[in-house]
């Protein structure tokens, strides 16, 4: 579930907190990274969930509505196409999703105005007015009108995001890649899906996981090594001077050419070039892809790089 490009992001946070606090321990550190890890997985399952409250919110509305004194037509004969979606049907019945939110007790009960929201939101958007006035009742159909609501609904709530930093400190900036693995969790899903239809992982498998330990920990242990590089290969200018958050990028980076054999290096400087768009001003990216280039080229000149496996060798 965790992809690569958000380990390496969560390595690189959990690193700025390192460097940035007077007591340092590497082992308290890494249950840090693997805590940020498992909140992302739990903020996973709880927005997961999210879409049935917005239904069973959408089925109370049709209920009051049919109640009323004098109910209209359009009251007694209301359009279900969204309350019945064969995809919410699925979410709200799968054993995996409704055993984790129970077990790590998960619910929406306490936010019904940021329900409400959601609900208003959905209604008055072209995507809802269009899926709802199309006679086609398909499974796809139904399943790609949750991904747009999560996509172009959910994804940008000012409120969710407001509830969710009420909640956790570490949610608010993991809500759009959280959105994307929900996508490709349900292009999973199809109609034949039945409650025991699996979700996504945590880790794709043990190598992700070994790697994420693992990269936290040379990033640290090799520390003087790392720097001596940086600075050896930005020589015309003062390291002091330049931002924390480009060392500690730049730090991990070569970390991954040096220590991780399987990873090739044009995926690595990608990566952290990628990485840098997000926590460096423009100025810095040049400055980063510069410095990460010269340091590649002579890394790999000295022999010091050495990649192994398939395509790999001498790359």
């Amino acid at each position: 579930m965790i992809s690569r490009r958000i380990i390496r992001t969560k390595v690189l946070q959990v690193l700025y907190a390192y460097y940035s606090h007077d007591e340092k321990s590497i082992n308290n550190t890494e249950k840090e990274l693997f805590f940020c890890i498992h909140k992302s997985y739990d903020l996973y399952h709880y927005l997961l969930s999210l879409v049935t409250e917005i239904a069973d919110y959408a089925e109370g509305r049709i209920e009051i509505k049919r109640n009323k004194h004098q109910p209209t037509h359009n009251d007694l004969n209301p359009n279900t196409k969204f309350i019945t979606n064969q995809l919410i049907h699925q979410l709200r019945n799968n054993k995996k999703l409704n055993t984790y939110l129970d077990q790590k007790k998960l619910h929406w009960k306490d936010h019904p105005e940021l329900i409400k929201e959601l609900y208003l939101m959905m209604i008055e958007s072209d995507i809802y007015t269009e899926y709802m006035a199309d006679d086609n009742r398909s499974y796809l159909n139904d399943r790609k009108f949750i991904e747009k609501l999560f996509n172009k609904i959910i994804l940008i709530s000012e409120d969710l995001y407001m509830v969710l930093e009420e909640q956790s400190i570490y949610w608010n900036d993991d809500v759009e890649f959280v959105i994307s693995m929900i996508s490709k969790t349900l292009r999973r899903f199809n109609e034949l899906s039945d409650s025991e239809q699996s979700l996504m992982p945590m880790f794709k498998d043990q190598e992700d996981r070994d790697f994420t330990k693992n990269l936290l920990r040379k990033a640290i242990i090799n520390h003087d090594e790392l720097r001596g590089l940086i600075k050896e290969h930005s020589r015309n200018w003062d390291v002091e001077r330049i931002a924390f958050m480009d060392i500690l990028i730049m730090q991990q980076a070569i970390t991954e050419f040096l220590y991780f054999p399987t990873i090739p290096t044009k995926v690595t400087l990608n990566e952290y070039i990628e990485l840098s768009k997000f926590y460096s001003t423009e100025k810095s990216r040049n400055f980063i892809n510069g410095i990460l280039d010269k340091t590649l080229k002579d890394l790999k000149r000295t022999e010091k790089i050495s990649k192994e496996g398939r395509g790999l060798i001498g790359e």
